[in-house]
């Protein structure tokens, strides 16, 4: 059997590690797509530039292109169908995918099939001194802010009154650049109904709170069939903004979880979704037994990678891969070392130095104190925490801790002591 070249945007040693333990990798060789640091976390993106850059590695190649796979968010998530068109490669079309990327459009089309699952919504311009009065009459009170292309909660504001209103479109106005001429870029090349022309990269949706337990559905489009393969849930800190971890497999009741499935086939198939992975984001609101559909991401979660691999023996990177390769994913459940798995995020929420964070030799000894732990500190020494990019707008993450577990409440157990085992140490705000 001849190798197959699949090319991943960003490819790193973490997700390197997932892909060559895939069932078929041997026959497969992976390449990287660009640096993940050409890719995320930047100021302004040139997207031009980067899919001049990915087409012409692709062209250089002295061998076979068999596929193009990826994890990332935007700009990556809206690159890839085109060059996957480009190259005659598997992949979902460029307009279902900004049908999906593209916050207000997503929720148009949403409103036609699942309207029981909308919430009220309508666009904006951040530089519309005179918005706030129209979306609270059409929105009202509370209300979220976010830009109409954004990952991350990031730029995402709770409105709860006017001067949350103010202080959200103030940064807003400030870094919403950063998104828009790229998208607009992008939105310029598919057809766009009359009551979507005019939102471009440049605005912001605001929502009527959607709020309860939150599940995230993975699943692919192949050959016009949409399937399911696995739940995980995302609970909160406090707040109710900032995500504490996910958690597989989900513990939502096996009935909820088939009318979120229901859900996510309805809309997919109306957007005409094919031949490429995606997740679903709902809420379910427990006391009135509602969902809500939160958003669609166009692209396996990278941050559940670890959490299948944990309790069902491979990564949803088979997936992806399958998918690229133009096959029928064959995703095997239940064959890992672990029954749950969890992504945990360990935050700080004041601003401060970093004086000293855990170095190499200090996170592999805690690995070994901590069966089932793998660590990824997202902080250097000597950083500021409000210099770090693509946060929440509440909080600094300062490490990633994937762990497997028996049941929740060692899972639990073994976070509360990584939390205590690592070393940060932090100098007063400046």
């Amino acid at each position: 059997m001849a190798t197959k070249n699949v090319f991943v945007f960003g490819l790193n040693d973490f997700n390197r590690r997932k892909l060559e333990k895939l069932r078929g990798s041997q026959a497969i060789d992976f390449h990287q797509l660009l640096d993940r640091r050409e890719l995320v976390e930047r100021r302004h993106y040139p997207i031009e530039e980067i899919l001049e850059n990915a087409r012409q590695r692709l062209r250089d190649f002295p061998g076979s292109v068999d596929g193009i796979v990826h994890y990332i968010d935007f700009p990556v998530s809206t690159i890839v169908p085109i060059l996957a068109e480009e190259f005659g490669l598997p992949s979902a079309s460029l307009s279902a995918v900004l049908k999906c990327e593209h916050k207000y459009w997503a929720r148009v089309e949403q409103a036609k099939v699942v309207p029981e699952c909308v919430p009220p919504f309508a666009a904006f311009d951040p530089f519309d001194d005179a918005a706030l009065e129209r979306l609270e009459r059409e929105v009202g009170y509370p209300m979220w802010i976010k830009p109409i292309k954004s990952f991350s909660s990031y730029l995402g504001f709770r409105v709860d009154g006017p001067a949350d209103f103010h202080a959200g479109v103030t940064r807003m106005r400030d870094e919403i650049s950063r998104f828009q001429a790229p998208f607009d870029y992008l939105l310029e090349k598919v057809a766009r109904p009359s009551e979507v022309a005019e939102v471009g990269g440049g605005h912001c949706i605001a929502e009527g709170i959607i709020d309860g337990r939150q599940c995230t559905l993975e699943g692919y489009g192949h050959q016009r069939r949409i399937e399911v393969y696995g739940a995980v849930d995302s609970l909160r800190h406090a707040n109710r903004s900032t995500f504490g971890r996910y958690q597989y497999p989900s513990t939502l009741p096996e009935r909820v979880l088939e009318r979120m499935e229901a859900v996510t086939r309805r809309f997919m198939r109306h957007i005409g979704y094919d031949n490429a992975p995606f997740n679903v984001e709902f809420f379910w609101d427990e006391e009135s037994d509602r969902i809500w559909l939160l958003e669609v991401n166009t692209r396996i979660s990278e941050s559940h990678c670890d959490l299948f691999e944990k309790v069902d023996g491979s990564s949803h990177h088979q997936v992806a891969v399958d998918l690229a390769l133009g096959r029928a994913p064959d995703f095997t459940k239940g064959a890992g070392e672990y029954p749950i798995a969890g992504k945990f995020f360990l935050r700080t929420y004041g601003d401060a130095r970093l004086r000293q964070v855990p170095d190499a030799d200090e996170i592999r000894r805690v690995e070994r104190q901590v069966p089932g732990a793998t660590i990824q500190v997202q902080v250097e020494e000597g950083g500021q925490l409000s210099e770090l990019m693509d946060q929440d707008s509440y909080s600094f993450c300062l490490a990633l801790v994937f762990i497997g577990a028996e049941e929740e409440a060692e899972l639990l157990d073994k976070f509360d002591e990584v939390g205590r085992l690592l070393t940060f140490e932090f100098d007063k705000a400046c």
